[in-house]
């Protein structure tokens, strides 16, 4: 087997659809363990006597670590061979999972999961770059098809599946899972993607820029984690890492626009279309997220739901987006692309708004159908926000561009994940203290006359207070992140209308 003259991998038809299949499949796998932990934040935390808060870190290390390395992939690549990075990646990743698996402290499951983040970054790229690599022009459009629909299945899937084996396994087999996936990938690349390998080239290296990435972010995180434990900047150690982060940012953004290999080309910002695209891609993703996040954990929490159950209320969303994909990709080109995205966040911000208004007696549907209509608009939002970023940037800056989008995207649901829940938990200090202040003495009364004793009539009392004070701080918060949404639909309007074509082997 050779590389033809035109760049694409000599295979044979079949062994492009089993390469495919299995580049679907490893994407698959990481966007799924982006959301599998969600579910089992509550069986993770119990299991390692931490609170629910601490249990966070588990999803956000991945987020941040992930995001750190996606801006490497493109000099990875080039530096050691787009295959080899692939592969090296999938066996990271699949050691990395057997160690959160068998983790039994907190700071393991994070170092690890960290550790996952850095291996399953490259991931997501280098699957695509290879199926651009192995299928001619005429054919790429289907099979990023397939590729966009495991992004799409896999939030769908992750709650789902972790909901269920949290509840009928253990949850540490929400990692083990992707033991046999990472050894099928790897195996299939070293028998199948041998022809699809780049050529491979010495080239310089950001490590300044680099390492000012990493300064910024870890201390940024770090200071988000720590803040709602530590009394936020009444705690010293908080206020050196807010003052660490923002002089680390700021010396980053100076190296990156006056190094000459940037680690992250800033430039690209420049462009007014891509500028507000990404701003809002980002304002978006962490309004989604949000969702994402704090849904599981309310339901079993306050609403006495499973794991499998919630799982299934916060999956409707990717399920029904499932449904719209093709119709989102055949509207992409014809109608204006502004005019797709801004509709679909103004329906997600209706739909978000929606949630703004529930109680705790919900029952399951009522749950469920803002979801269900939130997924209508996910690919319309997605697809066409590709064609408007990087048809707004020149043809060369298309891979950073890319990069760019990708690694805002991550670090928005890092953040969101960490700020969410700090405005959940002392939205519901605020809520509880408000509305025991209106109780008065006699507030037990009614339940001690129908036969409770005093003490359980106070118990009774305070579990009422605390669900529904959780109730509405929740409610509060995805208030807050309609407005978000509705702030980022007009945002889009600030670009012009993208007129060039759009390489879709950059989107990552």
């Amino acid at each position: 087997m050779t590389i033809l003259a035109d760049g694409i991998a000599s295979l044979t038809p079949r062994q492009r659809m089993l390469a495919a299949f299995v580049l679907a499949l490893s994407n698959f796998m990481v966007v799924l363990d982006l959301t599998i932990a969600n579910v089992s934040v509550p069986h993770i935390a119990g299991n390692l006597g931490i609170t629910p808060d601490q249990g966070t870190w588990i999803i956000t290390s991945y987020a941040v670590a992930e995001a750190i390395c996606v801006p490497l992939t493109g000099w990875l690549s080039q530096r050691f061979g787009t295959v080899r990075v692939f592969t090296f990646a999938m066996v990271g990743f699949g050691i990395f999972s057997l160690l959160c698996g068998l983790s039994m402290t907190l700071g393991m499951i994070v170092a690890c999961r960290i550790g996952q983040g850095i291996c399953g970054g490259p991931i997501m790229p280098m699957s695509q770059t290879l199926l651009v690599r192995i299928f001619p022009p005429e054919q790429r459009a289907r099979v990023m098809g397939l590729w966009a629909m495991t992004t799409l299945v896999g939030p769908a899937a992750g709650p789902i599946i972790g909901g269920y084996i949290s509840d009928n396994w253990s949850w540490h087999w929400i990692f083990f899972i992707n033991l046999p996936i990472a050894a099928v990938c790897v195996f299939a690349a070293a028998v199948l993607l041998g022809p699809a390998e780049t050529e491979r080239r010495k080239l310089p290296i950001d490590y300044v820029g680099l390492g000012l990435l990493i300064f910024w972010i870890g201390c940024l995180q770090i200071m988000l984690d720590l803040g709602r434990d530590r009394d936020w900047f009444g705690d010293p150690l908080i206020v050196v890492l807010a003052v660490m982060a923002v002089i680390g940012l700021c010396a980053f953004l100076i190296w990156e626009l006056t190094e000459e290999h940037p680690i992250v080309d800033l430039r690209v910002f420049r462009h007014i279309g891509f500028t507000s695209g990404v701003i809002s891609l980002a304002l978006c993703f962490g309004a989604y997220f949000a969702g994402i996040v704090i849904i599981p954990q309310w339901l079993q929490m306050s609403m006495g739901y499973t794991a499998s159950w919630a799982g299934f209320v916060t999956a409707f969303t990717a399920a029904t987006a499932i449904l719209t994909a093709p119709i989102a990709a055949r509207a992409t080109g014809k109608v204006d692309a502004r005019i797709l995205v801004s509709g679909a966040i103004m329906w997600l911000g209706m739909a978000t708004f929606w949630r703004a208004g529930w109680t705790g007696t919900e029952d399951f549907w009522g749950l469920s159908l803002p979801q269900i209509v939130q997924g209508f608009a996910m690919p319309f939002f997605m697809i066409p926000l590709t064609t408007l970023t990087l048809g707004s940037v020149l043809p060369e800056e298309t891979a950073s561009a890319a990069g760019m989008q990708s690694f805002l995207r991550t670090i928005a649901v890092a953040i969101t994940t960490s700020v969410v829940l700090t405005g959940w938990g002392d939205g519901q200090r605020t809520s509880r203290n408000e509305m025991v202040s209106t109780l008065g003495p006699d507030a037990t009364a009614p339940l001690t006359g129908s036969g409770f004793s005093p003490e359980q009539s106070r118990q009774i009392l305070s579990n009422l207070v605390d669900q529904q004070a959780t109730v509405i701080a929740m409610d509060h918060v995805f208030f807050i992140a309609a407005i978000f949404l509705f702030l980022a639909a007009a945002l889009i309007w600030l670009g012009p209308r993208p007129t060039g074509k759009v390489d879709p082997s950059a989107v990552h």
